[in-house]
């Protein structure tokens, strides 16, 4: 099943209209991951924004799963260090356009994505369990959508 989805690689500017526009994350996760659930999509319909973690991700020393986002915002973890970017996608499976959603991220978040498109999540999540996190999910992300543009 393709999702639309709106992908931004990972910068200090991004991580800081993150903590500008939804503050601190609703869940961290020990693989690196931060998400978001806001009704910011069409129709407040519930978006997921998802920022993904670098391959082969390790916490930093002497900082908690939970407070890894603000480390970041505040400037004394590298962005880069920690995730390779952001994903937005609706968050249960509501029916949109890719246009619908990338309207819609950038009037909330107010940064143009990178790309835009349709992925097949499944597939991405197989190949990142079967390396135990050791492939970049937004580069897998940002390779779907290159090869949906060229069909």
């Amino acid at each position: 099943m393709k999702t639309p989805t709106t992908v931004w690689r990972i910068s200090p500017e991004l991580i800081a209209a993150l903590d500008e526009k939804f503050g601190d994350p609703v869940d961290a996760y020990v693989n690196g991951s931060q998400t978001w659930l806001i009704e910011n999509g069409p129709n407040e319909t519930t978006l997921e924004w998802r920022l993904h973690p670098v391959s082969a991700y390790e916490r930093p020393k002497g900082i908690d799963t939970y407070a890894v986002f603000r480390s970041a915002a505040d400037g004394r973890t590298e962005p880069a260090t920690l995730w390779d970017g952001l994903e937005a996608f609706p968050a249960y499976d509501d029916e949109m356009t890719v246009e619908q959603l990338r309207a819609s991220v950038v009037e909330a978040l107010g940064l143009e994505p990178d790309a835009s498109g349709e992925v097949e999540h499944d597939a991405i999540g197989d190949e990142w369990e079967s390396t135990s996190g050791r492939i970049s999910i937004v580069d897998r992300l940002f390779d779907q959508l290159r090869s949906n543009t060229r069909e």
